[in-house]
């Protein structure tokens, strides 16, 4: 079956689906996006995230580009025309289409597009444990804004790729530990303290983040909020990174150092199948 994408009110063929070179966000990154995941048919933490969504807009002083009723039947209608069971939504809304120009000076109609993919049959509880480099943190300082200007992010990856491992974690000038290049990091102490580095302007406050931390209080786990240093990383427990996409993923290796003699840890594999528990009881 043809994927279908939406593109500024019309839904065509994936092949099909193109923006206006004129448009903001290809000429100056100027947009936001969010990614939801999808298991069963229905959108993981959907609520939150459209919260974030109209957050990270108004941030940049964009309107939304339909009322948050519209956006929900909009993403329903196209997760069910590409039969999407488990799998993921991506929208991304720019600025609009304006003569090339570094300001703007009048409002603009803002673009509004959006697809969606299967990305596996089922979601195992069970984690598969990866590897990760560090790599320094050469972002701009509005992290918390989801936008779409993701250069230092796909760079830090492409290290990774490069490296045959799973993920980099960006380091700031103080030695600090901030995220993955797509995900947020966790560490657990020798005395099972579970440590995030809190959601200030640092770090992009992931949505898959806040409801593993629910979890966590859930089962009666311990976590804090503070910075961590690379060195409280090596010697950490466990270490663990979470998104929409890779949920709750322990990692075994970091800078071809083991983490805990590369023994996967509890914590990490129970807070994944807490949280995809958690994600599956949202649809019933």
């Amino acid at each position: 079956m043809s994927r279908i994408a939406y593109v500024n009110g019309a839904y065509v063929p994936h092949r099909d689906a193109f923006v206006s070179i004129d448009d903001r966000g290809y000429q100056f990154g100027d947009g936001v996006y969010e990614v939801v995941y999808i298991i069963d048919g229905h959108m993981a933490d959907e609520g939150p995230h459209l919260d974030r969504l109209e957050r990270s807009l108004s941030e940049l002083s964009m309107p939304m580009p339909m009322s948050r009723a519209a956006l929900r039947l909009v993403m329903q209608r196209v997760i069910r025309m590409n039969q999407v069971r488990t799998g993921l939504i991506y929208m991304q809304i720019t600025r609009g289409i304006a003569r090339r120009d570094h300001k703007w000076t009048s409002p603009l109609q803002p673009c509004l597009v959006m697809t969606a993919k299967n990305t596996a049959s089922s979601v195992p509880l069970a984690p598969t444990m990866q590897s990760a480099i560090t790599v320094p943190d050469e972002r701009w300082d509005r992290r918390d804004i989801k936008t779409i200007q993701l250069l230092p992010n796909c760079l830090a990856k492409q290290k990774a790729y490069e490296a045959g491992v799973y993920e980099a974690i960006m380091i700031e000038k103080d030695g600090t530990v901030t995220e993955g290049s797509s995900s947020n990091l966790w560490i657990v102490t020798q005395e099972d303290e579970i440590i995030t580095r809190p959601a200030t302007h640092d770090i992009l406050n992931g949505i898959t983040r806040r409801s593993v931390a629910q979890v966590a209080a859930l089962h009666q786990m311990k976590v804090t909020e503070r910075n961590f240093t690379v060195a409280e990383m090596m010697a950490a427990k466990e270490v663990f990174v979470t998104s929409a996409s890779s949920h709750v993923t322990p990692l075994g290796m970091i800078d071809d150092t083991p983490i805990n003699n590369g023994i996967m840890g509890e914590i990490a594999k129970s807070l994944r199948k807490g949280y995809i528990e958690k994600v599956i009881s949202q649809g019933e």
